[in-house]
C-alpha cells in the first residue's frame, strides 16, 4: 500500500513541476553569466559526510568564481560548516534519515516547502550526491533547477537531467567525485582530474586551536603528558549489527596498553556509556572515558592519538581525515565502498568472514536489523580479537603488542 501510494504520488509531483521543469530547460540553454551558483545536496550523517569533503575541495579549486551551497542535515551541519569551500549551508530534516515516526504525507508536503524555498536561490546547477536518494532528485525537479546531477536510480531518475549509471561497487567518495565532474562539464567548466585517489583528493576536517587546548586539558586531567602516546578506542556505531564484543575490546585494550607505554582513551556519545564502562570495567589497565566531546573535540583527539580502532563508523572516518592510523572492523557494510579514503598503508579494514545464517553473502549490507534480531547475526562479534591485535602491530603503531 505504501509503495503504491508512493508511486502515485511521485507521478503527480512530475506532473505538477512539469511547467516549471519545461522552464528550467529553457534556461539551461542561455549562457552563463558570471560564476554558476551550485547546490549539493546529501542527506547522510557524520561518516558519509566526511566522506563528502573532497568533493567541496575539489569543486571550488576547479571553479573558484562558483558559489557553492549545500543542504545537509541538522544532524551532520558540523562536519561541513567549517569547510572553507562552502559559502552557503542550508539544513533540512531529511525525511528517511531523521529518527522518530512520521505519517505518510509529510514527506512530501516537506518536499514541495522546502523546493520553494530553494527556488529563491536561483541556483544553475545542482547534485543529488546520495546514489540512491529519490526524494533529493525530486527535490531539485520542484525548485526548477535548470541543471540536476544524479545517478540513475528508480525512483529518481526522471527527475534528474544528467543521470549517469551506477558503478557498483565503488567507493562513496570516488561515486561522489565522479558526480562532480560530470556536474562541473554542464556548467563549462573541465572535469577533475583522474584517477580519483585519496591523494589526491583527501578528506578534510580540521580542528581549531581551541578544540585542540581542550584535548590537551582533558588528557592532562587523567595524566596523560604530552608526549604520552595515545590509543583511541571507538566502539561504538549507528547499527547495532556492527558492534564488536565489549570483551574483545578489553583484550586488545590491555594487550596495547601493558605491551607499551600507550594510555588508553574511549570515545562514544552519552548514549553509549554503558558501553564503554562495561569495556573499562572488563580491562585491567587504566581507561579514559570520553562522551561529551563535540565533532571538532572528537577530531582533535583523534588527530592526537598514535593509533585509532573500532568499527566501521563515522568517527573511524574522521579519523582518517587527520591521518592518525586505523584498524577498523567491517562486517555487514562493504568497505569498497565505506572503507577508509587515506593512504592504504596508514589503514588496515578486518573483514569478518563468518556469514550470518540468514545473509546471502558477506558484506550483506544489511543494517536496519532490529536490536532483537542481532544475535542471528554475529559476523561481526565472530572477528577474533588477535586478527585486531595483529593489524595493529602491522601499522608499527603498537610494535610491542604480543602476536
Amino acid at each position: 500500500m505504501k509503495q503504491v501510494l508512493r508511486m502515485l504520488i511521485l507521478l503527480l509531483v512530475r506532473l505538477a513541476g512539469l511547467p516549471g521543469a519545461r522552464a528550467a530547460a529553457r534556461q539551461a540553454r542561455a549562457p552563463l553569466t558570471g560564476g554558476p551558483r551550485i547546490l549539493l545536496v546529501r542527506p547522510d550523517h557524520l561518516g558519509d559526510l566526511v566522506l563528502t569533503t573532497p568533493v567541496l575541495h575539489a569543486l571550488k579549486a576547479q571553479m573558484p568564481d562558483a558559489h557553492v551551497a549545500m543542504m545537509v542535515g541538522p544532524w551532520s551541519s558540523e562536519v561541513v560548516a567549517r569547510h572553507p569551500a562552502i559559502d552557503r549551508l542550508l539544513t533540512c530534516p531529511f525525511p528517511g534519515f531523521r529518527r522518530g515516526k512520521q505519517g505518510l504525507i509529510a514527506p512530501y508536503i516537506l518536499l514541495v516547502s522546502i523546493a520553494q524555498q530553494l527556488r529563491r536561490g536561483k541556483y544553475d546547477l545542482a547534485i543529488n550526491l546520495r546514489p540512491d536518494f529519490w526524494w533529493g532528485a525530486a527535490l531539485l525537479y520542484l525548485a526548477r533547477i535548470p541543471r540536476r546531477v544524479g545517478y540513475a536510480i528508480e525512483p529518481g531518475t526522471p527527475f534528474l537531467t544528467h543521470a549517469l549509471l551506477f558503478p557498483a561497487p565503488e567507493h562513496a567518495t570516488r561515486s561522489a567525485l565522479r558526480l562532480t565532474s560530470a556536474g562541473l562539464v554542464t556548467v563549462g567548466a573541465p572535469p577533475l582530474e583522474e584517477p580519483y585517489t585519496p591523494e589526491r583528493y583527501p578528506l578534510q576536517f580540521v580542528p581549531t586551536p581551541e578544540e585542540q587546548r581542550w584535548v590537551a586539558e582533558r588528557l592532562a586531567g587523567a595524566s596523560i603528558g604530552a608526549e604520552t602516546p595515545v590509543v583511541v578506542i571507538h566502539p561504538g556505531s549507528g547499527a547495532a549489527v556492527k558492534l564488536w564484543r565489549p570483551e574483545a575490546w578489553s583484550e586488545c585494550a590491555d594487550a596495547l596498553a601493558t605491551s607499551s607505554t600507550m594510555r588508553i582513551v574511549l570515545t562514544g556519545g552519552k548514549g553509549e556509556q554503558v558501553l564503554l564502562e562495561e569495556i573499562a570495567g572488563g580491562m585491567t589497565a587504566e581507561a579514559l572515558l570520553v562522551t561529551d566531546a563535540t565533532v571538532g573535540q572528537l577530531a582533535a583527539l583523534l588527530q592526537r592519538a598514535r593509533l585509532v580502532l573500532g568499527v566501521d563508523s563515522g568517527p573511524l572516518h574522521l579519523a582518517v581525515a587527520q591521518t592518525t592510523p586505523t584498524v577498523e572492523i567491517f562486517g555487514p557494510s562493504d568497505p569498497r565502498i565505506f572503507g577508509p579514503w587515506g593512504a592504504a598503508e596508514r589503514h588496515i579494514v578486518v573483514q569478518a568472514r563468518h556469514r550470518c545464517p540468514t545473509c546471502p553473502a558477506i558484506p550483506c549490507n544489511r543494517l536496519d536489523i532490529p536490536a532483537a534480531e542481532v544475535a542471528a547475526h554475529p559476523c561481526v562479534r565472530l572477528v577474533a580479537a588477535q586478527e585486531v591485535l595483529e593489524a595493529a602491530g602491522r601499522l608499527g603503531s603498537a610494535r610491542h603488542v604480543v602476536q
